[in-house]
């Protein structure tokens, strides 16, 4: 509606100069770009208004909807069915563009999702195929009567069975707390929690792998909000991500330190660290960058640990360690006073 009143006031002053066919023009046009951006109803109220300002501007007698030449009615009948015509076709025009639009979007989805599905069965189907080959064989030996088993065979099979059993559990669960985080129905209960203990329990549950790990924490440090259960996680898989890059040695560290509200741990290690292109390429599901083999998981830990760090309200960042290496920032708001820990753990080699 503003088109036809904004194009009528700078017509005005130079109506001498113009004629009513000029005039008839420019006023489709603006019907036309009514169409375009606003669709059919749009467009004929464009038209009609602009037909009403063409008879009261523009067409003798001037200043008044009468109009006394047989030929200028005729010209103003003609724009407003040219308008609706130029308007509907313009319409049907845009709306098959925008049509074709979402169709492309929506077939480049399906092209995603498909990239994303494959990745996903090739990387789980390697990865569940490992575990359960091995778990199978271990079993049918236990089982089978045709060879003797000493007690150490009989351990390490169990052993063996044991381990391999861990691993799909662990992948199970990565992939239905990943799938329940993008839904926003992982359940997280967050509250203070003491960051000496998280720790601490997350290289317990390393096994041995975690006395590998040296921890630094200062001895009086702010509890941080958070889910203790679902940041014990976070920390295994930075620590394990740590370990297998870390060279002989040098192992992980794991440090922190409070500024202001927050308390920023970081897991330091002394690999081959990550040029900075692909940095954020490690949070991305089934990203497994310098591990084509996919002999260490299916690339699920980082992006998990992300997410899961993203709903604590915190923030989970890979930084150049000095020297070479790559160290992650995880970065969580403080929930209360400085704690003094039971044990003290500045510069406890675990």
């Amino acid at each position: 509606m503003a088109l036809p009143l904004l194009l009528t006031a700078c017509l005005v002053p130079l109506r001498s100069h113009l004629n009513l066919v000029t005039d008839i023009l420019l006023f489709l046009l603006t019907a036309v770009v009514a169409a375009l951006y606003g669709g059919w109803l749009p467009a004929l109220a464009a038209a009609v208004l602009a037909s009403m300002l063409l008879n009261y501007y523009f067409t003798p007698p001037l200043h008044t909807l009468a109009i006394d030449q047989p030929g200028n009615a005729l010209a103003l009948v003609v724009f407003v069915v040219v308008a609706m015509l130029v308007s509907g076709a313009v319409d049907l025009a845009a709306r098959r563009t925008r049509q074709r639009d979402r169709a492309e979007a929506e077939a480049r989805i399906l092209a995603e999702a498909g990239k994303v599905r494959t990745a996903l069965l090739a990387a789980v189907g390697h990865d569940l195929r490992t575990p359960l080959a091995a778990a199978k064989a271990a079993v049918s030996s236990l089982l089978s009567s045709d060879v003797a088993l000493r007690p150490a065979d009989r351990r390490e099979l169990l052993v063996t069975a044991d381990e391999s059993l861990d691993r799909l559990t662990a992948l199970v669960g990565n992939l239905l707390d990943l799938s329940r985080l993008q839904l926003g129905a992982l359940p997280m209960h967050l509250g203070a929690v003491s960051l000496d203990e998280v720790v601490a329990n997350a290289l317990d549950a390393m096994g041995p792998a975690g006395r590998r790990v040296r921890v630094t924490l200062p001895e009086r440090l702010p509890e941080v909000v958070a889910d203790a259960g679902l940041l014990e996680r976070v920390l295994v898989n930075l620590a394990e991500n740590a370990l297998r890059h870390s060279p002989v040695g040098a192992p992980p560290v794991v440090e922190a330190t409070a500024a202001g509200d927050v308390v920023e741990t970081r897991v330091v290690d002394r690999g081959p660290g990550i040029p900075a292109p692909d940095r954020e390429r490690v949070f991305l599901p089934f990203q497994r960058l310098g591990d084509t083999d996919n002999t260490h998981g299916i690339g699920l830990g980082l992006a998990l640990s992300r997410g899961l760090v993203e709903a604590m309200h915190g923030s989970l960042e890979p930084r150049e360690t000095p020297g070479g290496g790559l160290t992650m920032v995880l970065r969580l708001p403080t929930g209360g006073a400085p704690t003094r820990p039971p044990h003290p753990v500045a510069e406890v080699e675990r």
